[in-house]
C-alpha cells in the first residue's frame, strides 16, 4: 500500500498561524489535520474540567479555521498509539508532523510509545521545536542567545487552503461531561480560542500593559494590569514567537514616541519580555530532567516531609478556609477565574510548604488543576523552588499578613472574596482574629501560628543547607539548571553562572 496521509497531530498548539508542522505537511502531501482526545490523559491528577473547557473552546475555533480552508479538523477518541496503527493500516501514513512536547509524565510516556511505534512502523516523525526549549540540550551556554534568534526569526502564515481529502472524518469535540472530568465551576474563566488571545494580546500592547512592571505584584491591580497571555501560550492559540515579536515592535515604537511616559510604558514592556524568557527557561528545566515532577531536585530535601499530606491542612489551605484573610482571598480569586498573580502564586505554595509543610507533590496538584493556564514545565520547578528543595535559590518564606498589608492595603481584595468578613473594622481585616468581635465572625481562627511556623521552617531548611554534601550537589543542579549571566572575559575564565533568586523573576509563568 501507498503511504498516502501527512498527519499533523495537534497537541497544545491550537493555531494555524506559526505552526511549521503543519506548513511543511502541506509541502509533502495530503494532510490530515488531527486532535487525539486522550481520556486517560484527561483522568491524570493534574487535570482539570476548566482546562479541557479551554481546550475545547479552542478547538472548535481550530475546527472552523480548518474547515474554512478546505479540510476540517479530525477528532479521535482513545489510544494515541493504537489511533495511529488504525489510520496507517486503513489510509497508510507518510509521515507524522507535530509541535516537540514538554508535559507532564503521562504525555513524556506517551510520546514515547508513539516514538517507539513510528520506528517499527516506519514512519518518520517531524517535531519541530514551537519555541526556546531544546530537546537534548548538552549544556545551557548560548542557550539565551539561541532563544533571541528562534524568537526572531519568520513567524510562519497560515496557510491558504487544504486539499479536501472526502470522506466521513469524526469532528465532534466532547464535552467534560463526556470525558468523565469532575464538575469545575471557575465562573469567570479566560474563553479559549485563537480570536481572544489576539484580543488580549492587541488589548496589553495598546493599553492595559502600560503599568504592567508597577501594577503586577498585587491582585488588586494584576488582573487587569498583566497580560492574561498564559493560558493562551499554554494551549498554543498564540506562538511565543508571535507574541514576542508584538512586544518587540512596540517596545520599538515606544523607544522613538514623544508621548507623556512613553518610557514608562516601555519599562512595563521590558519586564514583560523577560517573562517571555523565563517561560522558556524554567521548561527546559523539566526538559532536562523529567523526574523533577515528582522528586525533589536536591535529594537532601527527600524525607523532609510527611509523604502524605495532613488532610484538615491541605482541605483548609484548598478552600481558602486557613484563617488568614488574605491566603484565602488569592485561593478563592483562583478558584472562580482559574489565575491569579505571580507574586500570589508564590505565596499560596510558601503557605503550603512552610507554615502548613504540606509536601509539594500533593499541593502542587491541587495548583496545577486550579489553573487554566498550567503549564508542567513551569509549574513543577516553580513548585519546587517556593518549596526550598532546589537546593540552589533562596528561601523565600512570605509572610503573609506582611503581604496583605504590602500588596491589598485597604483590604478591598479580601473583602472581594471573603464577604465572611464585611463586619469587620478597616483596621482588623488583614488580622481578624485580633479583633474585639472575632468569636462572632463566620471564619475560621488561623490555622497555625504565623511566626512559630516559619520559624521552624526556616531553621530546619537552613539546617539541611548546613550539610557536608549540600553544597557539591548544589553545585551540579547550577551547572544543569540554572541561567547564564554575563559573557566570557578575555582572560579565559569560565562564564559566570548564577541561580536566579527573584521570587518576581521565580514566578514566570503568568505573565
Amino acid at each position: 500500500m501507498t503511504a498516502q496521509l501527512n498527519i499533523v497531530w495537534f497537541k497544545r498548539d491550537l493555531r494555524i498561524a506559526d505552526h511549521q508542522p503543519l506548513a511543511l505537511a502541506i509541502k509533502a502531501g495530503p494532510v490530515l489535520p488531527l486532535y487525539i482526545v486522550e481520556p486517560e490523559l484527561w483522568a491524570q491528577p493534574d487535570a482539570a474540567g476548566r482546562q479541557w473547557e479551554f481546550a475545547a473552546e479552542s478547538l472548535n475555533e481550530l475546527q472552523q479555521a480548518l474547515a474554512d480552508r478546505g479540510q476540517p479538523l479530525c477528532v479521535m477518541v482513545g489510544d494515541a498509539v493504537q489511533i495511529f496503527e488504525q489510520l496507517h493500516e486503513r489510509y497508510g501514513i507518510a509521515n507524522l508532523w507535530s509541535h516537540e512536547e514538554t508535559g507532564n509524565g503521562w504525555t513524556y510516556g506517551r510520546d514515547l510509545a508513539v516514538l517507539a511505534w513510528a520506528r517499527q512502523a516506519g514512519v518518520p516523525w517531524h517535531e519541530p521545536r514551537p519555541f526556546g526549549v531544546i530537546r537534548r540540550l548538552k549544556s545551557r551556554n548560548g542557550w539565551a542567545k539561541a532563544w533571541e534568534r528562534d524568537m526572531a526569526s519568520e513567524v510562519t502564515p497560515a496557510p491558504m487552503g487544504l486539499t479536501p481529502l472526502g470522506g466521513d472524518w469524526p469532528t465532534h469535540i466532547p464535552s467534560a461531561d463526556e470525558l468523565g472530568l469532575n464538575p469545575d465551576p471557575c465562573p469567570h474563566r479566560q474563553p479559549g480560542g485563537r480570536v481572544e488571545g489576539l484580543r488580549t494580546l492587541e488589548s496589553f500592547l495598546s493599553g492595559r500593559g502600560r503599568n504592567y512592571r508597577f501594577q503586577m505584584s498585587s491582585p488588586v491591580t494584576a488582573f487587569e494590569a498583566s497580560s492574561r497571555l498564559s493560558p493562551h501560550l499554554t494551549w498554543g492559540t498564540l506562538s511565543m514567537r508571535e507574541v514576542a515579536q508584538a512586544a518587540a515592535a512596540k517596545m520599538q515604537a515606544l523607544k522613538l514616541s514623544t508621548e507623556p511616559n512613553a518610557q514608562r510604558w516601555r519599562a512595563s514592556l521590558v519586564s514583560f519580555s523577560g517573562r517571555l524568557h523565563w517561560h522558556c527557561h524554567f521548561m527546559q528545566k523539566l526538559e532536562d530532567e523529567p523526574r523533577i515532577e515528582f522528586e525533589n531536585l536536591h535529594r537532601a530535601y527527600d524525607g523532609l516531609r510527611p509523604k502524605v499530606a495532613d488532610p484538615d491542612r491541605l482541605a483548609a489551605w484548598s478552600e481558602g478556609e486557613t484563617g488568614f484573610p488574605f491566603i484565602d482571598a488569592c485561593m478563592r480569586a483562583l478558584n472562580q477565574h482559574g489565575w491569579i498573580n505571580f507574586r500570589m502564586r508564590a505565596m499560596l505554595m510558601s503557605f503550603a510548604s512552610y507554615h502548613l509543610w504540606l509536601p509539594w507533590q500533593e499541593s502542587g496538584l491541587h495548583l496545577a488543576r486550579k489553573f487554566v493556564d498550567y503549564e508542567p514545565g513551569i509549574h513543577w520547578p516553580q513548585v519546587q523552588m517556593q518549596s526550598g528543595t532546589t537546593g540552589i535559590n533562596t528561601i523565600r518564606i512570605y509572610n503573609p499578613i506582611k503581604q496583605s498589608l504590602d500588596q491589598d492595603p485597604s483590604g478591598s481584595f479580601i473583602r472581594a472574596f471573603v464577604p465572611e468578613l464585611g463586619s469587620v473594622p478597616d483596621g482588623f481585616v488583614h488580622e481578624p482574629w485580633l479583633w474585639p468581635g472575632a468569636s462572632s465572625l463566620p471564619y475560621p481562627a488561623p490555622i497555625v501560628d504565623n511566626a512559630s511556623a516559619a520559624k521552624f521552617a526556616r531553621e530546619t531548611l537552613y539546617g539541611i543547607r548546613k550539610g557536608s554534601n549540600h553544597r557539591q550537589a548544589a553545585n551540579e543542579i547550577v551547572a544543569k539548571h540554572a541561567s547564564r549571566k554575563g559573557t566570557p572575559s578575555t582572560s579565559g575564565r569560565k562564564r559566570q553562572v548564577k541561580a536566579k533568586s527573584s521570587a518576581d523573576k521565580q514566578m514566570a509563568f503568568d505573565f
